[in-house]
């Protein structure tokens, strides 16, 4: 998916759905919910545009497990569905190290490998998240996407609000810290003026072998990955 860049909004605005943004809505939820309904007992959200509905047919459909678990209770659930590979990633040095099965080109289940802080956690709030129940009941909820824009469901569609200069009032809409605000209007301004400049750890881990022992490995040569293990507890 190409990358998004930072836009300003002059005030706010509201966008009305069509009904192909209505219908692609419904297809990619339908899908994300046939894999929730497996993984169902780890408490499994969607998160990003397919949580606040603002989705195009190139959206990607992200499930996240929030909390840790060992991964081959995750693989076992998923024992019937094929997958595309599994990886290790970590955006930089200080956060968190997470475990990522694709199932196809569009759709990946993300789940951390250590225990994740409660800043960790806020992320997934501040894109949108929800669960099974939340996708069953045809709900949508407030979240900010990739061009730094507050995105908040509407009967017809959503309302969308710049978020520089709003922290205050997005961090509350979205059940979150200010902090986390700052950090990600800081994070997604500075790469949209000096471009990405790439994640710290993206290896795939082969099907024969473990999240946990990939990981462990990975931690023996790198020292950064080994402090932050010890850090959140151990694998």
């Amino acid at each position: 998916m190409p990358r998004e860049k930072v836009v300003k909004v002059w005030d706010e605005r509201e966008v009305a759905y069509s009904l192909k943004k209505w219908r692609i809505l419904k297809e990619k939820r339908e899908k994300a919910l046939q894999i929730m309904k497996k993984l169902a007992q780890f408490d499994p959200h969607v998160y990003g545009s397919v949580a606040r509905g603002d989705v195009r047919k190139d959206s990607d459909i992200d499930i996240v497990i929030p909390y840790k678990v060992p991964s081959f209770l995750i693989e076992h659930a998923l024992e019937n569905m094929p997958f595309q590979n599994k990886r290790i990633v970590m955006a930089t040095p200080w956060h968190l190290i997470k475990g990522h099965i694709e199932i196809d080109d569009e759709t990946v289940i993300t789940f951390p490998l250590i225990n994740p802080n409660d800043r960790e956690i806020e992320f997934y709030k501040w894109g949108g998240m929800i669960d099974i129940k939340g996708i069953q009941t045809n709900s949508r909820v407030p979240g900010v996407n990739k061009k730094l824009i507050l995105i908040i469901p509407t009967e017809n569609g959503h309302i969308e609000k710049e978020v520089m200069g709003r922290e205050s009032e997005v961090a509350k809409v979205l059940g979150v810290s200010i902090e986390l605000v700052q950090e990600r209007v800081k994070i997604l301004t500075r790469r949209d003026s000096i471009g990405r400049t790439g994640i710290y750890l993206n290896e795939e881990v082969p099907d024969w072998m473990s999240f946990e022992e990939a990981l462990k490995r990975m931690a023996d040569r790198d020292p950064n990955i080994r402090r932050k293990t010890k850090e959140s507890g151990g694998i």
